[in-house]
């Protein structure tokens, strides 16, 4: 390193240093070494804003003279994680920044842990949407985010007595460090009242609408910083309020009462993520924050646009709007809203922009769980978008009808209005120019089965987009040790370009590199071994093979298969205690949250903790095996788990799984997949070979057979299979029922006909551990396994998706401003 370089060196860090004093003596008025971590926290934050704002504004004016097309992303949930850390990488000033603190003896990788995971997301939905807003600002690509400002996140979980409590995850509570509140930008957003078409004395009709109730929608903007580009990209987060005019003090008792009331109401659009939807009023709550979301955030759109001037029957062309999933379907009709009633539009140049503006993204396969809303309530809150959804459908109905007479029966089966229920997938098709799926076994489902109907009214509109992960977060940030090794190996040039990752099959073969990325895994499984250790005071052994399945407790997802197959080992091993000379010491995890009201679910946490109370205090077994269930899944404990896995579960029912990216994340990190044939997995089997993953069970045209023809019997398969047979009834009785039986698990695996396949599933699952075991004894082999999948994990990153996405659905160029 040249003199030069290390003299600028020394005067950034100099001058971070002593921008970092005097932001602290600006917000806490007393001397750095007096604050607490958190006020350091804050501190740090503040500095780094000071660096990101520059860019910010240079990014957002060459947008607006450069009349660059935008892309706006709409998501209910965004699940980013902690930004400190990343934000510092992608302005290449973490190891500035380190030694900056670390002259003022203070530890940068305490100030990480202050910061709280933002409550803006639950799973993968909301993760994906956060991985693609980083690689838009990464690929240079001007593009937002869209959701809502959650006051609490789902929630937090806390496992009491082996069984799932929630308890309010009030994230907020030392603020957003991160956020900018931007008053200057409310817009109105109504609810309620009447709506009708009124005819004036010309003979023309005009639109009416009155006795609404008007919400403040406030945004509140979060800098996306890109890697390495100086381009920082915006998510805006909705907040709920009350309209200023509305929250006078004068007035008389009872409309004071009833402003107070109202304010509840309000906040209440915007209190938490995901409302318990069991009952009428928290189904209202959460029709009511979509529309809320995508009212503000279109209006918001238009008006920016306007702004600078743009002619609205150019709008398609400079604006792209993408709905991720049905949740903010509503952008269609309330675009088709503010160009016809606040902009003067006809029908037919509302709808061709519309349609050209708007791209959906599906993410689910089940016809069963795609989303609807009864008419009354959807008529009752929105009744202006009611009305043109009506009219949507309409003349869509009419257009099928002329394309498909006397076939009464596709009309029904695709009319966005129908059984008493308006159908958002339905109207998010209709009112769209592309509808992609986010895995090609998913795509091609799409088509032949859940929406073959609109493929067929539509050729051509439906097309495929693999969903991808950011490196940047789930291999620079969460494993700079591995990260560092590849350096070594094959440039830093993946950093910036991660196909490069595919140059480290040159390695495969070479013992001493793959010795140096065991040693890696290693260090990071005596790490989690200590977070475990030091949150739970739980003991595991990092020679043992780390087994992880982490992701949303679902039983499609059928982590009661994962844990009936322990219940088998355990079973096997009290049997024939001398089988464990064949086995391999094992630890399985799981993590994931249950929905509140998914009683199944909350049951397998209950029986997974039973079970793990049991394996891991006998000591029969417990030199072998071990079972811990890690509460509060999120993205901070994630980056600890993914470096450490040495086995990917990926166990879904083929055919259910949209895509999955947990088992992306996991190859990048050098895990091994023990998977079915669904969503990616198929796409990652076919990029490293079978040999070097193990694939079991059913394949999906199997599943759709026994579904069609009808044949499949839970009974049977209990009656004809002894390992089914012995674990199904340890639910019953038995050392794993404990604090209460699991009749409820019990009755509905047979209730249900067992719709998920675990029985039918269960001997290919078992067979597939055995596989596993004999790869991991040959050391060499399965590190060049590892190796194997590391390098063709590139093609899963969201760069990939996302250029994909601009090329061939927006339409949107990449910016340089590094000139």
């Amino acid at each position: 390193m040249s003199v030069g370089i290390i003299n600028k060196q020394i005067e950034e860090r100099a001058s971070l240093q002593k921008n970092f004093l005097k932001t602290a003596n600006m917000l806490f008025g007393k001397d750095w070494n007096e604050l607490t971590k958190e006020e350091l926290y804050q501190t740090l934050v503040r500095t780094v804003r000071q660096y990101i704002s520059e860019n910010w504004i240079m990014t957002n004016k060459y947008y607006e003279e450069n009349q660059c097309k935008e892309v706006y992303y709409f998501s209910i949930e965004f699940l980013l994680g902690r930004l400190l850390n990343t934000n510092l990488i992608n302005l290449d000033m973490k190891e500035i920044c380190k030694e900056a603190l670390k002259d003022l003896n203070i530890d940068i990788t305490e100030l990480f842990k202050q910061e709280p995971d933002a409550g803006l997301g639950n799973g993968g939905l909301g993760r994906l949407a956060a991985c693609f807003i980083d690689s838009l600002a990464s690929l240079g690509l001007p593009g937002h985010g869209c959701t809502i400002r959650y006051q609490y996140g789902l929630f937090e979980q806390k496992i009491i007595d082996n069984q799932q409590v929630e308890i309010p995850d009030n994230w907020l509570k030392n603020g957003f460090a991160w956020e900018y509140r931007k008053a200057d930008k409310e817009v109105d957003v109504h609810f309620g009242g009447n709506a009708y078409m009124a005819q004036q004395e010309d003979g023309s009709l005009k639109l009416v609408h009155e006795g609404y109730n008007t919400v403040a929608a406030v945004p509140y903007d979060v800098p996306i910083v890109g890697y390495h580009n100086n381009v920082v990209n915006t998510l805006r987060l909705w907040n709920a309020e009350v309209p200023q005019d509305f929250a006078s003090l004068s007035g008389t008792r009872e409309q004071l009462q009833e402003r107070l009331r109202q304010s509840y109401r309000v906040q209440a659009i915007t209190s938490c993520l995901y409302p318990e939807d069991s009952s009428y009023e928290g189904k209202m709550l959460r029709l009511t924050q979509e529309y809320f979301f995508v009212s503000a955030g279109v209006q918001s759109i238009v008006r920016h646009y306007k702004r600078r001037k743009g002619d609205l029957k150019d709008f398609a062309k400079k604006i792209a709007i993408h709905i991720n999933d049905t949740h903010p379907a509503m952008a269609i009709p309330e675009l088709m809203r503010v160009l016809i009633d606040q902009e003067g539009m006809d029908w037919d140049t509302a709808w061709d922009i519309t349609k050209n503006t708007v791209a959906y993204t599906n993410h689910t396969i089940m016809p069963e769980a795609l989303e609807t809303w009864p008419i009354d309530m959807f008529k009752n809150l929105v009744p202006r978008i009611y009305m043109i959804v009506e009219e949507i459908n309409a003349r869509f109905l009419d257009e099928v009808r002329a394309k498909y007479p006397n076939d009464e029966d596709r009309v029904r089966r695709v009319s966005i209005i129908q059984d008493g229920v308006v159908h958002m997938a339905r109207l998010s098709v209709v009112g769209s120019h592309s509808v992609n799926g986010v895995a090609k076994i998913h795509s091609d489902i799409l088509k032949a089965h859940t929406m073959r109907d609109f493929d067929e009214i539509y050729p051509g509109k439906f097309n495929n987009k693999t969903n991808g992960i950011t490196h940047r977060r789930w291999l620079i940030a969460a494993n700079p040790e591995l990260s560092d090794l590849l350096d070594e190996a094959i440039s830093d040039k993946w950093r910036k370009d991660p196909s490069r990752l595919i140059d480290l099959l040159d390695y495969k073969d070479d013992k001493s590199f793959l010795d140096k990325l065991a040693e890696v895994k290693k260090q990071h499984k005596i790490y989690l071994a200590g977070h475990i250790k030091r949150r739970s005071g739980f003991t595991i052994d990092p020679n043992s093979l780390y087994d992880i399945q982490v992701k949303r407790i679902h039983s499609y997802k059928r982590q009661i298969m994962n844990i009936l197959h322990v219940m088998h080992i355990y079973n096997l091993i009290k049997a024939n205690p001398s089988i464990k000379s064949e086995m391999l010491p094992r630890t399985y995890m799981f993590a994931g949250k249950a929905a509140p009201g998914y009683h199944i679910a909350k049951e397998t946490i209950r029986l997974i903790n039973n079970v793990a109370n049991i394996v891991n205090n006998d000591k029969d077994v417990n030199d072998c095996l071990h079972v811990i269930f890690l509460e509060n899944y999120g993205v901070t404990l994630a980056e600890k788990l993914f470096p450490a896995a040495d086995v990917s579960e990926q166990i879904s029912l083929a055919g259910k799984e949209a895509s999955g990216t947990s088992n992306m994340k996991f190859m990048m990190n050098g895990a091994i997949t023990l998977g079915t044939l669904d969503g990616a997995n198929v796409e990652i089997r076919d990029a490293v070979g079978e040999e070097n993953c193990v694939i079991f069970g059913l394949k999906a045209e199997e599943v759709m057979e026994y579904y069609k023809n009808g044949l499949y019997s839970a009974w049977t398969e209990y009656n004809t299979n002894p390992a089914v047979h012995n674990v199904v009834d340890e639910l019953l009785t038995g050392p794993f029922v404990g604090n209460g039986d699991f009749h409820d698990l019990h009755n509905y695996l047979f209730n249900s006909n067992d719709e998920y396949f675990v029985f039918k599933d269960f001997n290919s699952y078992i067979d597939a551990h055995v596989k596993i075991r004999d790869k991991y004894l040959d050391r060499y082999g399965w590190l060049k396994s590892s190796l194997i999948n590391i390098a063709h994990s590139g093609i899963f990153s969201s760069d990939r998706t996302i250029s994909e996405y601009a090329k061939d659905i927006w339409n949107v160029k990449p910016i340089n401003l590094l000139k």
